[in-house]
């Protein structure tokens, strides 16, 4: 993978994240400071732990996967990608411990998790393009964590942001990506 891609990967993993902060951004108005750092942090290091766990489940099961592997990698990111513009037109839903005050230890966790499952996957297309892990797994968390604390400040400034392109352009470079590890 090339720098370009792997920021590009970075950029569109870390739209979920960008996106959630933003929404926390908007409800929380106590200590925003110390909400806005621990809500990128978590998101962050989730994002950033994912992929190093994707890459090294597939590095473990590299015998029996290696001849498909460009073709996991497009399927891959061709499913990441549209999941992102299908979950761009639905409605979001927090049912976590998240409020005006703050946001809980149990609700920066269950935000972490969701926000980076899409992560865990994108290590696995990245193993497939036989490029080392640490790089984008460093890229990935640190993109996350100032898209979130971009969107956590941005949430009182960008009331009426329409996330719902930001998504579906995330999912349009994810499948872009996906479509190059074929044609690679």
């Amino acid at each position: 993978m090339l720098l370009i891609e792997i920021f590009l990967l970075g950029i569109a993993l870390s739209i979920d994240a960008c996106v959630v902060s933003f929404s926390q951004g908007l409800i929380v108005k106590k200590d925003r400071t110390k909400n806005a750092i621990s809500l990128a942090l978590s998101v962050g290091l989730f994002q950033g732990i994912m992929p190093v766990i994707g890459w090294y489940l597939c590095y473990t099961m590299d015998d029996y996967i290696r001849d498909y592997a460009s073709w996991l990698a497009f399927s891959i990111f061709m499913i990441l990608g549209l999941k992102f513009i299908y979950d761009a037109f639905q409605e979001d839903e927090c049912n976590c411990d998240c409020d005006c005050k703050g946001i809980s230890l149990t609700c920066l966790v269950f935000l972490g998790i969701a926000t980076s499952i899409d992560a865990f996957i994108a290590g696995a297309s990245i193993y497939f393009l036989d490029t080392q892990i640490w790089l984008p797994a460093l890229v990935i968390t640190i993109l996350t964590f100032v898209n979130s604390i971009i969107g956590f400040v941005s949430g009182d400034l960008c009331k009426n942001l329409p996330t719902k392109w930001l998504e579906i352009i995330a999912g349009l470079i994810l499948i872009l990506i996906g479509i190059k590890s074929v044609l690679v």
